[in-house]
């Protein structure tokens, strides 16, 4: 085999990392990083980098209990819990798919009012129609066409977030970012928001299906999912870098920051309208891509825990309600968005205790159990992001 065929067999590899790490390029990732450039500079790049890993090794162990087990982590949990168990478990599960797609429906539907001036509600609308032509994708020509339209949006994303960088560039400033430090509690407070929004639970259930599905039980694909991994999490790592350092070097000090609307129109001002423009479309692809993503691994649930399938459309419908009401009713968008983020913290411990917990037992692993320092360092992870999330759930209530 040619150097050329070998490259082109392990790129046919990748993908299901990919849709994954929409995850952590949504709307929520936009606002916090956003505004922990323009409030403290470069101070807190150190936190982006942490959390990046931090995120990379939960995606492989979830996609390491897919290719090993032949399941997907709900079909893993539901084949130890009795029934009344898995129901709640469901339920929980349930109210945290529709707290995910309230948060990347409000960024897709701020997303278009930027971009077109519309109303948020029929923005809203947009994003939920868009996102099941996404879903359709998937559910009529496979995993691999949808696989190749989520990459291409987050293509899209991270063009729209880095094109700053080349009017606004970061100063040599930013390598002393690496230097884990705080100033005040606020930026505390931001840090515990930014570490705590990276692991979100329907990426973790999601991975593993995704894995699952392109390969089966595949575990000597082991190698090229780690490859898969951390290609996708470099990229939605250097997306979310690029937005923290292009709000500290261009927008560090501005008024009305708090806000995506906000952040939009000091790109502006700062920037010029081209770039302002790119930044409203890499929003726009965000929320498009993160919510038929989000709504994906709500299906995937409720099949692996109750062997319950729902037609798509059903299935958008039920998780887009909540959000479409929301709107409707004229709530703030962004502090929507926070809240969203509480409810999610609430589904934390549910995907990382029993993914840590399954992918350490040789009795579910075999072989490929975790070794004793990867259960280490990941029950670490698990309990730094929710430990961090109960700092935001006691902080926010």
């Amino acid at each position: 085999m040619t150097v050329l065929e070998r490259v082109r067999t392990g790129a046919a590899l990748l993908g299901p990392a990919f849709v994954a790490a929409i995850a952590y390029v949504d709307p929520g990732n936009v606002a916090t990083n956003t505004a922990a450039g323009a409030r403290y500079g470069y101070l807190l790049v150190w936190v982006l980098v942490a959390a990046n890993v931090m995120a990379g090794l939960v995606q492989y162990l979830s996609a390491k209990l897919g290719l090993v087990t032949g399941k997907s982590l709900p079909e893993a949990v539901r084949d130890r819990m009795p029934r009344p168990v898995r129901l709640a478990y469901w339920g929980q599960a349930e109210v945290v798919a529709m707290a995910t797609d309230l948060a990347e429906v409000l960024g897709g539907a701020i997303a278009l009012h930027l971009l077109f001036d519309l109303p948020l509600l029929l923005g809203g609308l947009i994003t939920g129609v868009v996102s099941t032509a996404l879903l359709l994708v998937q559910d009529k020509r496979g995993q691999r066409p949808f696989e190749r339209v989520i990459t291409t949006l987050l293509v899209v994303v991270a063009v729209g977030f880095a094109a700053g960088l080349v009017v606004s560039p970061p100063s040599g400033e930013a390598v002393t970012g690496l230097i884990p430090r705080f100033d005040g509690t606020d930026s505390v407070l931001l840090a515990a928001g930014m570490l705590g929004a990276t692991v979100m639970p329907h990426a973790v259930y999601l991975h593993s299906a995704l894995a699952r599905d392109r390969h089966g039980k595949a575990p000597h694909l082991l190698r090229a999912t780690k490859v898969d991994v951390v290609t996708a999490m470099v990229l939605a790592g250097a997306v979310n870098l690029a937005m923290l350092l292009l709000a500290a070097s261009a927008l560090r000090g501005s008024d009305n920051v708090d806000s995506l609307e906000g952040v939009h129109q000091a790109i502006g001002t700062q920037l010029g309208s081209g770039v302002a423009l790119l930044f409203a479309i890499g929003l726009l692809a965000s929320g498009f891509a993160s919510t038929a993503v989000g709504c994906y691994s709500g299906a995937v649930v409720l099949d692996g825990l109750l062997k319950i399938r729902v037609p798509i459309l059903a299935r958008r419908v039920v998780t887009l309600i909540p959000a479409l009401i929301v709107l409707a009713l004229d709530v703030d968008p962004t502090w929507a968005l926070v809240l969203s983020q509480v409810v999610l913290s609430f589904g934390i411990p549910f995907a990382l205790v029993p993914l840590v917990w399954l992918t350490s037992r040789r009795s579910v692993m075999g072989e490929h159990a975790n070794h004793r320092s990867v259960t280490a360092a990941a029950v670490i992870v698990a309990a730094a992001v929710i430990a961090l999330n109960g700092t935001l759930i006691h902080l926010s209530t």
